[in-house]
């Protein structure tokens, strides 16, 4: 064969123009779909649809541009056709050809994604909920008073953990159902949205020292009662009543769910009302999750303690502040997570089966020991799944290089408590490590939206810009983060992107300065990004010395991927008891 005949004919035929042309397109249509899917949450796999096509496609092409020409006559075999005739006509032809049918492909492609994007939703909104599912909507607080708003959240609360205990039925968790307080959702969507068959709802009237408490059960799909009931007490009595309430509600289910199973009912784990009152109100603020409300918190849950010393789940919730406290701080952080660890123990010598405090236990044991295998082991004693439980796990899993499995976890942890914002931000860190910055994206959205206060949502997003090159977006949901180091970290990896290099500089010296003892590991990150690996090591070996609680759990961060082969990072992992990385074959940057 001669090649440069061959290679002549190749450009008289127009070969080369068809590809240069479909390779345009193709890029296109590769952006369109990486960039347009994943904002109305198609799946991964229609992307991959699209490559898939594309380069099937592109052999194709080639050939048919070989084989055939457009003519004014129609469609002929390239060998029938004088190509030195009319050129300038048939190429404009061609090309016309060429756009039209990339425009139809990309049409089909954007509309098949659309179609598979509504076909399943429709197939999810079609699938009926579990019938033996429940969610305790928060009840409404009638009393005219704000201050007892405690004691409404308290009884739906209470509801929760009570119908919790019975094994048959999945009970919604305490973050979800709170999360339409206050909302004006009916029935179906609250359903639909937390993926339960019933639920129960009602309001509590409190004047003086009686109370009146209304509860209903009602069918989510259409929102009628299946049950209802009224209860008139005196407070004195209101731990008996919410027994009551509980017995009434499962003996309900049990008629028309459960079959002949039996509800276990157990009584509130105190008997102090105003115990009961600052419990409550440390787990309103609890529940803000940062850094002030934690603080704010702890007096109160010390007064439910102070009154009532066998409180386990007061010393539960005491635990979880301390350690949320702790790992805000950083490496100034250890006192408290020690406190948390001690109030752990109290809750569980108090209450064996507590999950609650085996998850807190357990995340002492990550962060403050770096001890995995005792974390896991603690975590194994919870008997029943439970949310915190599998985030804890799932974070295990992703320190042993296990991302896959971490994913599942967290997400299983999701469908106990759909709308729980800490857990999509988890989420979303374990997305981005894996690279999957479109899904890590969109869970960070959900966590922000849900809890916009948190300290993570927005940093989180500031950090998958960075990784998409979005110098922008980065700088502004940087800024958006809640005051603190997080925050302060967040800001300067971003003002880095903008290449502005005194800047820059000026921004590093001041993050150095203000946090070289509470958060290194920061400072390290920041270098990470700016390729300087010497400063790198310097900065993780700082944190390892001043035993920084989240070293442990940033390791699989995204910015340290091309350090990960650095033989200074396989001796980090040694002096800390963790297994080494895999090997990476690229770099995020």
């Amino acid at each position: 064969m001669n090649w440069r005949n061959f290679f002549a004919e190749l450009k008289r035929r127009h070969v080369y123009r068809v590809a240069v042309v479909y390779a345009v397109v193709a890029w296109l249509l590769t952006q369109i779909a990486t960039q347009v899917f994943p904002f109305f949450e198609i799946p991964n796999w229609g992307v991959r649809l699209v490559v898939l096509t594309i380069v099937i496609g592109f052999p194709i092409a080639l050939i048919l541009a070989w084989a055939f020409e457009l003519t004014p006559e129609g469609i002929k075999r390239a060998e029938d056709v004088d190509l030195t005739q009319g050129a300038a006509g048939r190429n404009g032809h061609k090309w016309i050809w060429i756009a039209a049918t990339a425009a139809i492909l990309a049409a089909g492609l954007f509309v098949g994604g659309i179609f598979n994007l509504f076909h399943a939703k429709q197939k999810a909104a079609a699938t009926p909920a579990n019938d033996k599912s429940i969610a305790v909507l928060p009840l409404v607080n009638e009393s005219g008073d704000s201050a007892q708003e405690f004691f409404s959240d308290g009884l739906s609360e209470e509801l929760i953990n009570v119908l919790g205990q019975n094994h048959e039925l999945r009970v919604m968790g305490r973050n979800s159902s709170f999360h339409f307080k206050g909302k004006a959702d009916d029935s179906r969507a609250i359903g639909h949205a937390l993926g339960v068959a019933n639920l129960l709802e009602g309001s509590v009237r409190k004047e003086g020292d009686h109370v009146r408490i209304s509860v209903a059960l009602v069918d989510a799909a259409d929102g009628s009662q299946r049950w209802s009931h009224i209860y008139d007490r005196d407070l004195n009595d209101i731990f008996a009543t919410q027994e009551e309430i509980a017995k009434s509600v499962g003996d309900q289910l049990r008629v028309t769910l459960l079959g002949t199973a039996t509800i276990s009912l157990a009584r509130p784990s105190n008997g102090n009302l105003a115990a009961y009152n600052a419990y409550l109100k440390g787990q309103y603020l609890y529940e803000q999750y940062n850094f002030d409300s934690a603080k704010k918190a702890l007096p109160f849950l010390k007064e439910a303690t102070r009154l009532d010393p066998h409180y386990a789940e007061a010393y539960a919730l005491k635990a979880r502040a301390w350690y949320l406290i702790g790992i805000i701080r950083g490496s100034e952080g250890k006192e408290a997570l020690e406190n948390a660890r001690l109030a752990a123990r109290t809750a569980l010598s108090l209450k064996p089966n507590l999950a609650m405090a085996h998850a807190a236990l357990g995340s002492t044991y990550i962060y403050a020991d770096w001890n995995l295998k005792a974390a896991e082991d603690e975590l194994s004693l919870v008997r029943d799944k439970d949310s915190i439980v599998l985030k804890n796990l799932s974070t295990i899993r992703s320190i042993q290089w296990r991302a896959e499995e971490a994913i599942a976890l967290n997400k299983e942890a999701i469908s106990l408590d759909p709308v729980h914002a800490i857990l999509y931000g988890d989420l979303a860190g374990k997305l981005m490590s894996l690279g999957q910055l479109d899904q890590a994206k969109v869970a960070a959205r959900k966590a922000v939206e849900l809890q916009p206060a948190a300290p993570t949502g927005h940093s989180t997003l500031a950090a998958i810009a960075i990784l998409q090159k979005q110098p922008d977006v980065a700088v502004r949901e940087a800024e958006l983060a809640p005051p603190g180091v997080i925050h302060d970290v967040a800001v300067t990896l971003a003002q880095q992107t903008r290449r502005h290099q005194p800047e820059a500089d000026a921004a590093v010296k001041v993050l150095i300065d203000q946090h070289a003892v509470d958060d290194p590991l920061g400072i390290a990150l920041v270098y990470a990004y700016r390729g300087e690996g010497d400063k790198v090591f310097e900065w993780l070996d700082r944190a390892y010395e001043l035993h920084e609680p989240r070293l442990i759990g940033n390791l699989t961060n995204p910015f340290l991927e091309r350090y990960r082969s650095d033989p200074r990072f396989a001796a980090l992992c040694n002096k800390m008891g963790l297994p080494i990385p895999p090997m990476t074959l690229s770099s995020v940057f």
